[in-house]
């Protein structure tokens, strides 16, 4: 299972209809069986006259109700983006999985990310959709429902990075190697440019590399400072914010190098055997 993070948006419309694979329609457009696990607080929330399933649209404006609940919520960096974004995918030749397996990966990698707490009935809204196969999409709002901000572990990457490998073992899945270690094959001899290139590779990885676990502590830092009072408070939490996206940019340019070496050395590379194959829960 390979867990990726994307981008924060300021509305849950562009994740979900990436999640059903389709666009999100104004009214109708039954999700079924889509949706696999929600915030577990929701069935309080629910009357028991309501529909059994809920529309796309209706899943919308739930991930959006506590933005506009709390119109001035922000996160430390005065940042509206609250809408978090997480999918998860399975390896080629893993089997389908049963409604109540997706339903447990999704609470799992959840927990991992900090947005759901056993017990707190003040998190926040998520939802996770089902809707292309071997994709797991999860959706938040990261404004709480007391109107704080929920603050996401530093080492963000690395706890979802570990919570994918226990997932794989638990569920007997097929492990994922990284996007690096699949472009600089260690069945080839290596070669000076394909040991470069793996050094570079390690460098930029962005699941517990050493340039992620200090673009972490920056930020982590950042949020910190920002909380603090004073003046320079504000300023100095800006330059680290600066300092976190150099580093993100120098990740991307490391990892970029990486799989242009290996590219170039592949067709010198003799061809390996092929690789031998490994022989929904209802929405409220």
């Amino acid at each position: 299972m390979m867990p990726r993070v994307n981008e924060r948006t300021h509305t849950p419309h562009d994740p979900l209809s990436e999640a059903l694979g389709r666009a999100v329609p104004i009214e109708g457009g039954l999700t079924e069986h889509a949706v696999v696990a929600y915030w577990p607080a929701l069935d309080s929330y629910t009357l028991d006259d309501e529909q059994a399933t809920w529309t796309a649209t209706q899943w919308t404006q739930h991930l959006e109700d506590p933005l506009l609940e709390h119109p001035f919520a922000a996160c430390p960096q005065d940042d509206r983006r609250a809408i978090f974004h997480l999918d998860a995918r399975l390896h080629p030749d893993d089997r389908d999985l049963s409604a109540a397996e997706w339903a447990e990966a999704a609470h799992r990698l959840a927990r991992a990310v900090g947005i759901e707490t056993p017990g707190d009935e003040n998190g926040c809204h998520w939802v996770a959709a089902q809707g292309t196969p071997g994709r797991l999409d999860l959706i938040a709002n990261l404004i709480r429902l007391d109107g704080a901000w929920q603050r996401q572990p530093a080492d963000l990457l690395r706890r979802l990075s570990d919570e994918a490998r226990r997932i794989e073992e638990d569920l007997h899945l097929t492990p994922i190697p990284t996007a690096h270690q699949q472009r600089c094959s260690t069945r080839a001899v290596p070669t000076a440019s394909t040991q470069f290139a793996m050094v570079l590779a390690q460098l930029a990885e962005e699941q517990g590399g050493p340039l992620a676990t200090v673009r972490g502590l920056v930020e982590h830092t950042a949020h910190r400072i920002a909380r603090q009072p004073g003046a320079a408070g504000p300023d100095t939490a800006h330059r680290l914010e600066l300092i976190a996206r150099h580093l993100h940019g120098i990740q991307q340019d490391l990892d970029t190098t990486a799989a242009q070496l290996c590219a170039a050395v592949s067709p010198r590379v003799a061809d390996a055997p092929p690789a031998a194959h490994r022989v929904a829960h209802r929405s409220p």
